[in-house]
């Protein structure tokens, strides 16, 4: 994510925002910080555009999406080149997280929604299903408000807009601030795939423009983000009566049993935590590892730690800290725990040979949960691992955090995988693997705790963006409403006896 800093204005014109590159330190771009009454007006115009979005067949919707894939793989060195210079991130991580998992998006919802979005015929039960039909139809919240953030901002952008847009809603995008480059080049691609003027708009700006699209009046939020912020949206939300799906921070635990593989093991726990430079919500933050393993984990971990190549350009594994202030939280948890006694193992500093925002791979050793290493969300390239006697208290300490988004459980039984993924106290749970929930679209993503609000993606994450309306209708044309009333003892007794006869004998069995 850019260094963000404010540009000089006239008095009385608009705040304009600059950007710097983490990598390089060089300038990037400038956004205007878009005011209250900008997104008043842009609510005004998706009003009015969005009844006619809605009332497209969902398969002609979904061919929008199916045409922005296109555009994607067209527009991949584009996109690419966009990120990389917001982020400075790998370009193999802008390749797999931004492109790739982008186009899966679009290609499983492209194809899916008409399916999962169609009227449903549900059975009804007992004595009703004698009586009544029942239909549920996916009708369209209307508008709904898309904040993302800054640690992947490709695919964060288009996997809600792509979910909220063929759901039938119109949409009010707004990009962070420090990475709204991305975010700006996925509206235009949508727009170019036949999104119609007004129902897909951006909004640039920072933490002001997000309130007042909260504030504005739109039917959902949905945001990604701090638990901070993550808090102001659901209050503003709250006072509305609109629902909002939050996914916020995690502080992702790793627990390590006896039986793993020690050499796959120590693998993921690299590949978790420093992909994407550490920096992205379901990353590895702390590893917990039984003791008959833990010397061989920690030796293949640093092993694996030292051929590690960071840079800002040419093949490297390693990118920039996106965002200046995170450098600086970083640094802050890194000191911590060093202070009170863990031992830093590789590490641990800015890396003085590159100008930019970069941070070298750190691996911390003897490491306890009175440091914030281990309780606060670091995000960054970090790698504490703490011993343990064994799983019990791996799974113990594991759940012992605020946050609950995601956990990685390694064991080569399948049986043991299970039970402790059960009793884990997180959204998700990958085993024998990085955390990698939000990049399989059938498998719904969220968190506990603080970790946030709802889940996304999957058939369940694309109907939030709609309300489920039940239509029930009577077999016999309405007829029995002429016996409703009066009431009287005669049928007072009457239902009495129904209700043992339906609930309380052997035919319940049969009504269900």
């Amino acid at each position: 994510m850019a260094i963000v800093n404010p540009v000089e204005t006239p008095v009385g014109a608009r705040r304009r925002l600059a950007q710097l590159s983490p990598s390089t330190l060089e300038p990037i771009g400038e956004i205007e910080v878009q005011t209250a009454d900008d997104v008043k007006q842009a609510l005004e115009r998706a009003r009015k555009v969005q009844p006619a979005w809605a009332a497209l067949p969902v398969e002609e919707r979904a061919r929008v999406l199916q045409r922005a894939l296109k555009l994607v793989i067209a527009r991949r060195e584009e996109i690419i080149e966009t990120v990389l210079a917001e982020t400075g991130k790998a370009r193999s991580e802008a390749l797999s997280m931004e492109i790739f998992a982008s186009c899966d998006v679009l290609s499983y919802y492209g194809r899916r929604a008409p399916r999962f979005l169609r009227p449903e015929k549900r059975r009804l039960h007992g004595l009703l299903r004698f009586a009544k039909r029942l239909q549920v139809v996916y009708r369209p919240l209307g508008v709904v408000g898309v904040i993302t953030p800054w640690n992947g901002p490709f695919i964060l952008t288009v996997n809600p807009t792509a979910q909220a847009l063929v759901a039938g809603n119109a949409v009010l995008l707004k990009p962070s601030e420090v990475a709204p480059h991305a975010g700006a080049l996925a509206v235009e691609i949508f727009r170019d795939a036949g999104v119609p003027e007004g129902v897909l708009q951006l909004l640039t700006g920072d933490g002001e423009t997000g309130a007042a699209l909260c504030e504005s009046g739109v039917d959902k939020v949905c945001f990604t983000g701090s638990v901070a912020t993550g808090r102001k949206v659901a209050a503003a939300c709250a006072e509305r009566l609109i629902p909002c799906t939050l996914e916020l921070g995690g502080k992702d635990p790793m627990i390590v049993c006896a039986d793993a593989d020690v050499e796959s093991a120590a693998a993921g726990a690299l590949a978790g935590a420093f992909m994407n430079t550490g920096q992205y919500c379901c990353g590895t933050e702390r590893v917990y590892v039984v003791d008959e393993v833990a010397e061989a984990f920690t030796d293949e971990v640093l092993r694996r730690v030292g051929e590690l190549r960071q840079g800002a350009s040419g093949e490297f594994d390693l990118g920039a800290i996106f965002w200046d202030r995170q450098l600086e939280v970083i640094e802050q948890h890194v000191q911590d725990a060093v202070d009170r006694g863990a031992t830093l193992r590789a590490g641990g500093r800015r890396n003085p040979e590159l100008a930019g925002l970069y941070y070298e791979p750190t691996v911390l050793t003897d490491v306890d949960h009175q440091m914030r290493i281990m309780r606060e969300e670091t995000f960054g390239p970090i790698l504490p691992i703490m011993r343990v006697r064994d799983e019990e208290e791996a799974l113990r300490l594991a759940n012992d955090t605020r946050y609950g988004l995601s956990a990685t459980v390694w064991t080569q039984d399948p049986y043991k995988a299970t039970e402790l993924a059960r009793r884990l106290e997180a959204g998700g749970v990958c085993v024998n693997d990085m955390t990698v929930t939000y990049g399989c679209p059938e498998a719904p993503f969220g968190g506990l705790k603080d970790s946030g609000v709802g889940q996304v993606n999957g058939e369940s994450g694309l109907k939030s963006y709609c309300h489920a309306l039940p239509i029930l209708s009577d077999r016999f044309g309405g007829k029995q409403a002429r016996s409703f009333y009066p009431y009287t003892a005669s049928r007072d007794a009457a239902l009495d006896r129904l209700v043992r006869w339906v609930f309380d004998s052997p035919l319940r069995r049969f009504l269900g």
